[in-house]
This record gives structure tokens, sequence and C-alpha cells, in this order.
């Protein structure tokens, strides 16, 4: 079959690969439908940090059909349309023990530790998959992932009745940071991007208003989700943003950045970091029917696996109108 396989960093290739073997006890063979390129995928193919094997088959945002359940695979059958949960947590460590799988002392990721959706088929534990509903677009169904990662943020901002809202990054995470919030009713949303037809784009499907990250921009916000992982713009949204302000952390940053801690304390800022999902999850993958009219709108045109290299390069560029990209394998 057709994949593509991260060798090591900025090394990603189109290959001819084995499909995955016979199945073990509570493992499913899914028949990927569609897979997004995630901001994490990204971040991973520049730097490096989270390849723990080589050569692997990336993508963590995907749907697809099952065609095969083994031993014990649990109530899945085979024709179901399912979706991953990304993490891939061990289950015995404190935080699994309490329900904190996202926190899992030694949490990997699908497309990480096991091979994920940028392929014609993947095989996964049973215990990661969840149903969709079996008429939701394939494409859809793939934002399950991003959209339980947009809503963990808006629960760790905790937003009230009010508030002005600013989202920075209008990648797929941001935007559906901005579509939460907007069904939300309760808040008024900015959004903020260096691509400004994909923060147009975001404003009109969501009705937030598209701003800067300048003194009018910021003016009067309360709370604000950076979804960019640009180290040099929080640096300057902590000079910048009004005092009392909370910062959700959700996007994945490169490089470090110089801070005065007494910064945060003068002007009372709280800086909340946002890490994947906790129960989120399910919910998301309930909201999506609800949800599909507007998330279309986030979504390229399909790609094919071939093209992936060329949409990595567009990505990192800031080229790319559309919130996320799609692969169809």
């Amino acid at each position: 079959m057709r994949a593509v396989q991260l060798h090591g960093k900025g090394d990603l290739r189109l290959a001819d690969v084995p499909r995955p073997g016979a199945l073990k006890a509570g493992e499913v063979r899914v028949k990927v439908e569609a897979a997004g390129i995630c901001g994490s995928d990204i971040h991973n193919y520049r730097t490096g940090q989270w390849i723990s094997r080589t050569p692997s088959i990336p993508g963590h945002e995907l749907s697809g059909v099952i065609t095969e359940t083994g031993p014990g695979a649990g109530h899945f059958n085979v024709g179901d349309l399912v979706v991953a949960d990304s993490r891939y947590w061990c289950g015995t460590c404190e935080a699994c023990r309490t329900g904190k799988h996202h926190l899992c002392q030694s949490i990997g990721f699908v497309g990480e530790v096991c091979d994920g959706g940028f392929a014609e088929e993947t095989v996964l534990p049973a215990r990661l998959l969840l149903k969709a509903d079996q008429g939701l677009p394939a494409d859809v169904a793939a934002t399950a992932e991003p959209l339980a990662v947009a809503l963990h943020a808006v629960a760790r901002l905790a937003p009230v009745q009010g508030e002005t809202i600013l989202v920075t990054g209008c990648g797929m995470i941001g935007a559906l940071v901005a579509l939460v919030l907007s069904r939300k009713g309760a808040v008024s949303v900015r959004v903020a991007d260096r691509n400004l037809a994909r923060a147009e784009l975001v404003a009109e499907v969501t009705g937030a208003v598209a701003v800067g990250v300048d003194e009018p921009g910021l003016a009067g916000i309360s709370g604000l989700v950076e979804a960019t992982g640009s180290s040099p713009l929080l640096r300057h949204l902590v000079d910048v943003v009004p005092g009392g302000s909370r910062i959700a952390l959700v996007g994945i940053f490169h490089g470090h950045m110089d801070l005065d801690p007494t910064i945060l304390v003068e002007r009372e800022l709280a800086l909340v970091g946002c890490h994947a999902f906790a129960d989120e999850l399910t919910e998301a993958v309930r909201l999506l029917p609800h949800l599909k009219d507007e998330i279309l709108q986030f979504l390229s045109e399909p790609i094919r696996l071939d093209e992936v290299p060329e949409a990595y390069a567009r990505i990192i560029a800031g080229e790319m109108k559309a919130p996320k990209t799609i692969i169809r394998p």
C-alpha cells in the first residue's frame, strides 16, 4: 500500500509499504478515508522532537471504515465509520488511573508510537476508536480530534458571559476555538492570523471579527487563546494584553522565550497550558453533525498522499487559506 513516512527531521517520503499484518487481540483494521495534517505533525517534521522510531507513518487526525476486527475488539463491526483518539496512554500511571489520560507520564500519540493515518490502511487498538455518525462525511469526521482539542482549550480558558476573547492563529484549532466560542453566544470573539485571507474566512464562518495584534485589536479583551505556537508573538502578547488577562496556550511552540515572571505578577496575567484533550472527544463526535456546514468551509480541497510533502511546505510558509488540509489516501 502507499503511505507517507517520516524518516527523520525534515525527511518525509512517499513509499510503498506492506499492509499491516494479522490483528492482535483488541486491534481493529481501518481503511483510512480521510486524515488531517496537524500543526504537531509539522512541528515534529521541523524539529524531530517526538520522533521515537523511524520510519513512522504520521497522521493522528483520521477517520475510516472498519474492515476487520480482532478478538476482544469490543462493540465494533465491519463497516463502522470511526475516528481515532490520538492519545496513546499507558493506563497504569497515576494520571491514567485518575482518568487524566492526556497527562499520562509516558504518553505517546498515534502516528508516533504506532503508525497513523497517512496511509491507505492502519491498525489501531479498539480502545482508541469511537464510532462516528454513519452519515457524516469522512472529511468532517476526521476533524473530531482537533475539535476535542478546541473544546478542551475553551474549557481551560473558562470564558464568562460578556467577555471579549481573542484567538491568535486561524489554523484548524484556532478556527474551531472561534467556532465553539461563537456557538456559546455569551462572548465576543476576535481572530487574528498572519494570513489575512484565512483570518477573514474564519471570521466570516464563525461571526468573529478579524483584527490585528496591535492596540485596537487587543483593546477590551480579557481572555486569549494562543494557537500559533509563535514564541515571539507570545512574548509580545504578554507585554501588551490588558492587565488581568488569561492566556490559554494551545499552540505547539518552536524555540524558547525569555520571560521575567515578575511581568506576570505585576500585570496579574495567567498563562494556562492546554494539552490535547481530557474527555472532550466524545462530545466532539456528538457535535460534528451539528457543526458540519461550518467545518466543511474550513477544509481544503482534499489532496493525495503524493501531494503531502508539498502541502507541508505550503503550511510552513503560511500559504494555505484553508485552516485544515485534508488527505484522502
